[in-house]
């Protein structure tokens, strides 16, 4: 590939190298890579399901013994709010009170969520703020129609003269009122973190978030943190992150050359979620909780929810530690067969790990499969919601691992590969807790164990002007491909992301 010395100064200053961009270049021709799942993890065939007594041994061993640990939760939140407001936005494009009369117009979308959001909205937090934004630009606003007022409270909440919420990172969006105060995804949080990974009564979450926005977090922190200090109890220490440009990858046209703004310059994008591998790898801490910034629940029901956390990290501790002992005992070396035997059967029936390796490479062959870095997924019964699932998944090498497995990764034109995608049973609500370091408490290189294959090409404009996009491999899913994996299964009451503004008017979302 031939660029220019203005080209070859813009792929420096990214941070990457020409070779870089020409392996993403051949990405693109190659295309997208499909998995070959081979079955469906389930109930009993790769996903735990505890019962209650377990539970609370679980349960008790976290607590026991995370205060031996540095523990940190990691939340992914750079994405606007943008696409929460969708409806809202075509709604006040296409709605002319004067003209249309709002029943036709929700009858003619069909769309429940709009529905609910015009039947419930004086339940929403931030109601009551936009009705009086709407009052002050609108003197006469008692005395307009029921349809003209809809309209006009729709463009108070999205318009950059009323409450210009869409323009918010979502993280920062008001999600719950209670009758003291309204509060935001970022301090639900905070108050959630408080419950299960306060050490020495500190609580350390960190947020990835776009560069733009760390003021307006900030600023948030600060008007929040007497309230949620004095209320939990514990102190905070919140840390910051944005996605590395170095993670951006070049955009192509339809014939691979590279994409060109107007202003004739190399055109680069977000890498999507998977580039936050980068963002974990930094991060100084041995066990890791990792949640979506819009996956919260109002403070009466957070109890649950910490109690299914402290589930998860106590079966990871639980698991490590047995992983440690086992990688000290071929450290030493002249293990009997009993003890390698041993081994090979926790690696098959605890990790789903499942390869062969005879005679002077056995030992070498389990250390490598056992030395890498750990998680444990919660996963939610499938109900209907999006979401990529748990599969049991062959590489080229042929060796069997879990995987997280979005839908567009499965080859739907083969139909052995699409029976096995509809017996998957459950799906991932990004409920992870990750294990960082090996058994001598270094630290591992998470980018040894992402799976490059698993990047994805999508089709999308710039300029008016169609492109290739492509995303590095997701975070859960090819990001976290060569790490050692635990599914277990959580109450779909763990699980309650707002995707729509509608969301918020769900009881999880409605304080008690």
């Amino acid at each position: 590939m031939n660029f220019s010395e203005k080209d070859n100064l813009q792929i420096k200053e990214k941070g990457i190298s020409n070779e870089e961009v020409e392996d993403q270049i051949a990405i693109f021709k190659r295309g997208n890579l499909k998995v070959n799942i081979t079955e469906a993890a389930t109930v009993g065939k790769g996903i735990s399901r505890i019962e209650a007594t377990e539970k609370h041994e679980l349960i008790n061993f976290y607590n026991s013994e995370k205060s031996s640990y540095s523990i940190l939760k990691f939340v992914p939140a750079s994405g606007a709010a943008s696409r929460m407001f969708k409806a809202l936005h075509n709604f006040s494009e296409e709605f002319d009170p004067e003209n249309d009369e709002l029943r036709d117009y929700l009858d003619k979308k069909a769309d429940a969520d709009l529905q609910r959001f015009f039947d419930h909205v004086d339940k929403l937090p931030f109601y009551k703020h936009a009705v009086n934004k709407a009052k002050k630009s609108h003197p006469d606003y008692e005395d307009l129609s029921h349809d003209h007022q809809h309209s006009i409270l729709v463009h108070t909440i999205l318009d950059q003269d009323g409450l210009y919420l869409s323009n918010l990172p979502k993280g920062l969006v008001p999600f719950h009122k209670y009758d003291t105060h309204i509060s935001t995804a970022f301090e639900e949080h905070l108050f959630e973190a408080a419950k299960y990974i306060t050490v020495d009564g500190v609580a350390r979450v960190h947020f990835t978030v776009a560069e733009g926005d760390r003021e307006k977090f900030e600023t948030e922190w600060n008007d929040v943190r007497e309230r949620v200090e004095k209320s939990t109890g514990v102190k905070f220490e919140i840390h910051y992150s944005y996605q590395d440009p170095k993670t951006d990858t070049i955009a192509v046209t339809g014939e691979f050359e590279p994409f060109r703004t107007e202003e004739d310059t190399l055109f680069f994008r977000p890498g999507g979620h998977g580039a936050l591998i980068e963002n974990m790898n930094q991060l100084d801490a041995d066990i890791v909780f990792v949640k979506n910034i819009d996956n919260v629940v109002t403070e009466d029901k957070v109890q649950q929810v910490a109690d299914h956390k402290k589930l998860l990290g106590g079966k990871l501790l639980k698991v490590q530690t047995k992983v440690y002992e086992y990688l000290e005992t071929l450290d030493k070396g002249n293990v009997s067969h009993e003890k390698l035997d041993e081994i090979q059967t926790f690696l098959n029936d605890e990790l789903f790990v499942k390869s062969g390796s005879d005679g002077d490479m056995f030992v070498e062959n389990l250390k490598h499969k056992l030395r890498r870095p750990l998680r444990v997924c919660g996963m939610v019964k499938n109900e209907g919601e999006p979401g990529g699932g748990p599969f049991l998944v062959k590489d080229s090498d042929g060796n069997t691992s879990l995987q997280i497995i979005e839908g567009a990764q499965i080859d739907n034109n083969n139909p052995e590969q699409a029976k096995t995608a509809r017996e998957a049973t459950h799906f991932n609500p990004v409920d992870i807790v990750c294990g960082l370091k090996d058994h001598k408490g270094e630290a591992y290189d998470l980018n040894e164990y992402v799976d490059e294959d698993m990047s994805f090409i999508a089709d999308k404009t710039k300029d008016g002007k169609e492109l290739k996009a492509l995303e590095r491999p997701g975070l859960w899913n090819g990001g976290m491909a060569r790490w050692n994996t635990i599914f277990v299964e959580v109450p779909v009451e763990t699980f309650n992301p707002v995707k729509t503004v509608s969301d918020l008017l769900k009881d999880s979302h409605q304080p008690a």
